[in-house]
Order: C-alpha cells, then structure tokens, then sequence
C-alpha cells in the first residue's frame, strides 16, 4: 500500500498563508496523480487541486484558482500546496491522496486509490 503523511495545518488569520506538505515514501510520482481535498463540517469532500509530475500538469477548483499552488519534489516524494490570501471558507481538513500510475488529473474523490489522514487548516476572520 502507498502511504500518504499529510502535515502542515494549522490556524491562521484571514489573508495569511499556509504551506501543506504530503510526504509519499513509497511511491514513485512519475505519472501518478497526486491531489488535494477537503472537507469542512457538514460539507462534501471537495477536490482542491490535482497534480501529474511527468509534466508538471495540474488543476485547480475554481474556488483556489489564483491563491493557491501546488508543487512537487520528486526527489523527496514530497507535494507542496502553498495556499495564500486564505479565506474563512477555506477552512477545512485538508487530504492528499494519490492515484498511482494514472497519468490524468482528477478533483473526484472516487478516483484516488490512497488517502493520507487530514490535517485541519483553521482561518479566523
């Protein structure tokens, strides 16, 4: 199984930042998808953005499109999610999740085949 260590949350005021990191040990990106949910309380898992690092492909929601940016470290298995000029409605716990191998960039949940534990993004107004 492919592990996912997701850390980097935390509380932040409204139009700050926050860097997210997801660490995958034991997966080779390559073509694989990496990509970041999320899920306030009462809401859906909402897919945020989506990355192939083969060729640096990516997606974003509309709803983080311009604030937020994601990155990959092939050499340290790592992704990045810089999230900047943070809104209260952003504030959720925050999944990566990779789907191996699969070369196409997706924001479905049901796509991804391995999930990392959350970590939770608190933005105060």
């Amino acid at each position: 199984d492919v592990q996912l260590q997701a850390s980097g949350g935390g509380l932040v005021q409204a139009g700050g930042s926050l860097r997210l990191s997801c660490a995958v040990p034991g997966l080779t990106f390559g073509n694989s998808a990496i990509a970041w949910f999320r899920q306030a309380p009462g809401k859906e898992r909402e897919g945020v953005v989506c990355i192939v690092s083969d060729n640096d492909d990516t997606v974003y929601s509309d709803s983080v499109k311009g604030r937020f940016t994601i990155a990959s470290d092939n050499a340290k298995n790592t992704v990045y999610l810089q999230m900047n000029s943070l809104k209260p409605e952003d504030m959720a716990v925050y999944y990566c999740a990779a789907a191996p191998g699969d070369g196409l960039l997706h924001l479905r949940a049901d796509e991804f085949d391995f999930w990392g534990v959350g970590t939770l993004v608190t933005v105060s107004s």
